[in-house]
């Protein structure tokens, strides 16, 4: 452990996601990057700030603050993670960049593109790291995946990739102080879950991480209950391909339970399976359908590549950022800013085609 190089971490909140996060930060393991410390943890709660280390990281002995500027200014930390609501992730950030310290943001990085821009160049002044916490792009399964698809190219020229993300929230009937009944924090499926979907669509239809890579055409719809989005659909096209991916999300329904996306190319197709588009677990690469159409297409044998993940799989982001911030970088060697601007604005249109505007747009 001590040949590996260390970092200290300040976590913001104690939420759900957070909890996650910690979790695996502290995991034992023996493919350990980085020997990873939390060294404060910031709340507006103590008393729960205790019970949540207790709980996540009951071998550490992180300093536990009842406001987030004492985590800021905990000469201690290298690097501080935001866990926090999406609607505050903007402030929480500048807030960070302005003591001088390391950040790693949770996604969505911010509401919109434009608040995301004023963040970067914040931190590019003051010469901080900074990148978002988009964990499904770290995963191994995911490098292996862009790897059979785009170098081995095991099927083909793609055209065309789905991805679907539903997970049940009984919007309508929830009191209206809840996160998710309340558009001005950025509630609704896209920004929660479809941003996954958007994901993986984009890593199988234009994996480039250029500054001038191609900009798709997009279609979209959303459907909302009061002013919260409940669905969105969108279509991306590629002019100079014709490469298609259909991105859904809902907060109507779970989604499919296996089967979490789709990819068509012309020697054959891939389907990636798992609980969740943010939890992939193997995906099977298929020759192409035989047969005619209808009741006469057969399927091929597939290969099937299983991934097994200890914890919930935050620690491969978590050791690929702190070798980025070891190393000097200032932004992620997976996810460049120019990424998460590219996500963010391609949200921002798909928003503004199906009519969902928060208050900071």
């Amino acid at each position: 452990m001590s040949q590996l190089p260390s970092i200290r971490w300040g976590i913001l909140s104690t939420g759900k996601i957070a909890s996650w996060y910690v979790a695996d930060l502290v995991l034992s393991r023996p493919d350990a990057k980085v020997h990873h410390v939390v060294q404060a943890i910031g709340t507006s709660d103590v008393d729960r700030g205790k019970a949540f280390a207790r709980q996540y990281c009951p071998n550490e002995n992180p300093a536990i603050y009842g406001s987030y500027q004492e985590v800021y200014a905990d000469l201690a930390v290298d690097i501080v993670y935001i866990g926090t609501p999406h609607a505050f992730h903007k402030k929480n950030c500048l807030d960070a960049i302005a003591a001088g310290k390391h950040v790693l943001c949770e996604k969505p990085f911010t509401l919109n593109a434009r608040e995301a821009r004023e963040v970067f160049e914040a931190a590019r002044k003051k010469k901080v790291f900074i990148a978002e916490a988009m964990w499904l792009r770290h995963r191994p399964l995911v490098l292996e995946l862009q790897r059979i698809l785009h170098v081995e190219k095991a099927i083909g020229d793609i055209f065309r990739a789905m991805s679907d993300f539903g997970g049940y929230l009984d919007i309508p009937n929830l009191p209206l102080d809840k996160y998710y009944r309340q558009n001005s924090m950025g509630a609704g499926s896209l920004l929660d879950m479809g941003i996954y979907s958007l994901t993986w669509v984009m890593l199988s239809l234009d994996p480039s991480l250029t500054t001038d890579r191609e900009r798709p055409k997009i279609l979209a719809a959303q459907t909302h209950w009061e002013d919260v989005e409940l669905t969105t659909s969108a279509i991306l096209q590629y002019p100079s391909t014709g490469r298609q991916g259909i991105v859904t999300s809902t907060t109507m329904t779970n989604g499919n339970p296996d089967l979490i996306a789709r990819i068509h190319g012309i020697d054959g197709s891939i389907e990636v399976h798992g609980s969740c588009p943010s939890q992939p677990e193997a995906f099977t690469v298929y020759p192409p359908f035989g047969g005619d159409s209808g009741a006469n297409v057969t399927r091929g044998e597939g290969k099937r590549y299983d991934f097994t993940t200890q914890g919930r799989g935050f620690q491969y982001q978590a050791d690929n950022i702190a070798l980025d911030v070891v190393s000097g970088r200032l932004e992620s060697s997976i996810i460049p800013q120019d990424e998460t601007i590219r996500v963010m604005e391609t949200m921002d249109e798909i928003r503004r085609q199906g009519g969902t505007r928060y208050p900071v747009d």
